[in-house]
């Protein structure tokens, strides 16, 4: 299907990058009707991180034949707590979320990212309808009818619609000419998986400090994954330590609710930023995951929101080829910003708000952010209303489940 030789062969979607998103992107799009063409290196994916996927995801995983290749592999969150650890002197209380309150059996499942990886790589196998290129995009060039990719063997071709799911520093974005705001946090996220001596029972605990916030999320068996979010010399003292002291220090910053712990595998620190592009779609180009916005590791929405931006354009785009229009078209294009505009908008600010509050010293904030998380622990509708919202958006049309 893609030519070497000079001449242009047009495809109906090409997806450029192959993290979890491009894939879900190209496996969702094809699985609605459309003809794909995925652009990405296969690399193994060492990384140990993990990722904490929420109700609505789950549901499109399942959809789109992932979820049955790595669900056994996946640690049930059914309890979520808030613990104010900051030491001022007012305290929000201790905010205890429990998924049965809203009638779920879990409020999701933490997995580790390369297993979700493989699960992706394997359903994309399976679509007969998607193709791939197993290399990197080396130009993206919009036209009025196609978008000209150009990867970086030589491989040429056009695409009615590009999905750029190629992260942060996207080339689809570039490419559109959709300008991005960014506005880097003082703040560096160490992650890291740690086995411990007492059970987590299926329970995600986030700690609120003056830095930032340090979660504790369940992982089969007696382990859990850490994202420990501090001041970037705190971050580097951590990362710096010997397995053994690492493992003390969550174990101290935990006050030992889960006991010991023992530091399993790698760990990994990367800075914190906020990124709001203008725009999400211009040119026969849309952006889905990091390329569409970038967030702090705060209450587990990054992920869940590319997942999110895949199954809405996948509805979308599968509503357009079933009826042969143009993919590409203005209409889908503004289709899309609409449906993802306000999501995505209202999770940064709740997330930058969420933060802002814990690091600001302001007296004023102290009180107003203990009122705000004491009148969600206490008051049964606002409680659920939140549990319900943070898994996904109730106004939200939804495609997957």
């Amino acid at each position: 299907m893609i030519d070497h030789s000079g001449k242009h062969q047009i495809q109906q979607i090409a997806v450029v990058g192959g993290g979890p998103v491009g894939l879900a992107a190209a496996v969702a799009l094809a699985s609605a009707g459309a003809k794909v063409t995925l652009v990405a290196r296969k690399a193994p994916y060492a990384d140990n991180r993990t990722t904490a996927l929420l109700g609505a995801s789950i549901g499109f995983l399942d959809g789109i034949g992932v979820w049955q290749h790595c669900a056994d592999k996946a640690a049930a969150l059914k309890v979520m707590r808030l613990v104010d650890d900051t030491g001022r002197l007012v305290r929000a209380p201790e905010v205890k979320f429990t998924c049965d309150e809203i009638g779920r059996d879990a409020f999701g499942y933490n997995t580790e990212n390369r297993l979700l990886i493989a699960a992706l790589e394997q359903r994309a196998s399976e679509c007969a309808s998607l193709s791939r290129i197993d290399d990197d995009a080396e130009s993206v060039t919009p036209g009025d009818l196609a978008v000209d990719i150009v990867t970086k063997r030589g491989a040429r071709f056009k695409a009615q619609l590009v999905v750029g799911s190629d992260g942060r520093h996207s080339l689809c974005r570039e490419a559109a000419g959709i300008a991005v705001q960014r506005r880097d946090l003082e703040q560096t996220a160490l992650t890291f998986n740690v086995s411990h001596t007492r059970p987590h029972r299926d329970t995600s605990t986030e700690f609120h400090t003056p830095s930032g916030p340090c979660v504790f999320v369940p992982l089969p068996g007696q382990c859990s994954s850490v994202v420990w979010v501090s001041r970037p010399d705190e971050a580097a003292r951590l990362h710096a330590l010997s397995d053994a002291e690492l493992g003390r220090e969550a174990e101290r910053q935990s006050h030992s609710i889960l006991g010991a712990m023992n530091v399993e595998g790698e760990r990994f620190t990367f800075p914190l930023s906020i990124e709001r592009p203008a725009r999400l779609a211009a040119q026969r180009i849309v952006l889905a995951g990091e390329s569409a916005h970038v967030l702090p590791p705060i209450g587990a929405q990054g992920l869940n929101m590319g997942l999110r931006d895949a199954a809405d354009l996948a509805g979308i785009v599968g509503d357009c080829v079933a009826i042969g229009d143009d993919p590409g078209s203005e209409s889908v294009l503004a289709s899309y910003e609409r449906s993802r505009k306000a999501d995505i908008a209202t999770r940064t600010f709740a997330i930058d708000l969420a933060n802002r509050s814990l690091l600001s010293d302001f007296l004023p904030v102290q009180p107003a952010r203990a009122i705000g998380l004491g009148l969600i622990g206490s008051i049964g509708p606002l409680r659920r209303l939140a549990m319900r919202e943070g898994l996904s958006p109730s106004w939200r049309r939804s495609f997957f489940g």
